[in-house]
């Protein structure tokens, strides 16, 4: 198994979703996901989460907010939108059907 080959196919929408659902429960800094993301097991470097987090600005999901005199290199933090938590509601509702999914063919074995 290569690690970085699954950190492609599937955890990078995992990462998302806890992008996300932090996001919902108030401020989100890139840093501070970082080491979120770590605690939970992921290999995420800064080059693969600052321009996931802006494509997730392009999107409409989250919105950033900068220090208003500050440069290119000033810390962001990044809020929820409302399509965002429309977003997160869907995957939500998705995760739990597959969830609920997985259980019923695990009993079944």
């Amino acid at each position: 198994m290569n690690r970085k080959d699954v950190n492609r196919e599937f955890f990078l929408a995992l990462w998302k979703i806890h992008i996300l659902h932090h996001a919902a429960e108030g401020e989100v800094v890139g840093n501070w996901m970082l080491e979120e993301l770590r605690h939970h097991g992921y290999e995420v470097s800064p080059g693969t989460l600052y321009p996931m987090l802006a494509r997730m600005e392009r999107f409409g999901w989250l919105r950033s907010d900068r220090p208003e005199a500050s440069g290119s290199r000033e810390r962001r933090s990044y809020r929820i939108t409302p399509e965002g938590r429309k977003v997160l509601a869907l995957v939500q509702r998705q995760l739990g059907e597959l969830r609920g999914e997985m259980k019923v063919k695990g009993n079944k074995e």
